[in-house]
């Protein structure tokens, strides 16, 4: 006998939207479980029940952003905290790069829920995600991700001589963090004093953690990518909408 699931997970396991988003829709009367309409939160439903959403909750999802910004020092990518400035205060008309693609209009109600799906350090710049859609969130910050982050690191050797080989396979995989072995990672000299680190998890100030285990000093960190996200020519403190096309 399968077992029961609530209804909001498993939605978010179908992919449908993220489980807050589940439970707004169960109680606006939005989703059906095997053609039947449930509206009472809390809601359980076994594996092979068919769940399926109303028009209005697929239109609503339609019109929810996701926008990338270029995330300047000082900038907090969460909740304002110590005086410091969060991210999505940059998100306005005036900061919008004028070579943006996307046909997209932007009006302030794009505000609303929008929310860093991962973190990027106050002392960190470069490729931040801030999105009002679930599936974006889970897609990028859900417990079962692996999605790609890569970053460009600046770093300074703190012993005499140059970094060895054999802490740099250190870097690639064999440290330890938080009490469990980091997931093998990529790294490897772009030039004399800069790595390109590609993880697929995002511990609390990793890299400049990891840098520390084996000596390095870090001057400077900027994420380039997120999956098959890129950076690219995005100026410091600009944004622009995701496009329909470019998936994670």
């Amino acid at each position: 006998m399968s077992e029961l699931l609530r209804l909001s997970k498993r939605m978010s396991e179908l992919g449908l939207c993220s489980r807050r988003e589940a439970d707004e829709w169960i109680a606006r009367g939005w989703v059906r479980v095997d053609g039947q309409v449930v509206s009472e939160l809390g809601s359980k439903v076994y594996p092979e029940q068919k769940v399926s959403v109303e028009r209005q909750a697929a239109a609503e999802q339609s019109k929810r952003v996701t926008v990338l910004i270029n995330k300047p020092m000082g900038y907090v990518s969460g909740q304002a905290e110590d005086g410091y400035t969060p991210a999505v205060a940059l998100i306005k008309a005036e900061n919008r790069w004028a070579d943006d693609p996307s046909p997209e209009q932007f009006h302030p109600t794009q505000l609303r829920s929008l929310v860093p799906a991962g973190r990027l350090d106050i002392d960190s710049v470069g490729l931040l995600i801030l999105t009002q859609d679930g599936r974006v969130a889970k897609t990028l910050i859900g417990e079962d991700t692996v999605i790609e982050k890569e970053y460009l690191v600046r770093v300074q050797y703190s012993k005499p001589g140059t970094l060895p080989e054999a802490d740099l396979k250190k870097l690639c995989f064999g440290l330890w963090m938080d009490g469990k072995a980091l997931l093998p990672a990529k790294v490897r000299w772009q030039n004399e004093d800069q790595l390109s680190f590609t993880l697929k998890e995002g511990k609390k100030r990793q890299i400049r953690r990891m840098c520390d285990m084996v000596g390095l000093k870090v001057l400077g960190l900027k994420r380039v990518r997120i999956g098959k996200v890129k950076l690219g020519d995005l100026p410091v403190g600009q944004w622009r909408y995701l496009r329909p096309e470019e998936q994670f």
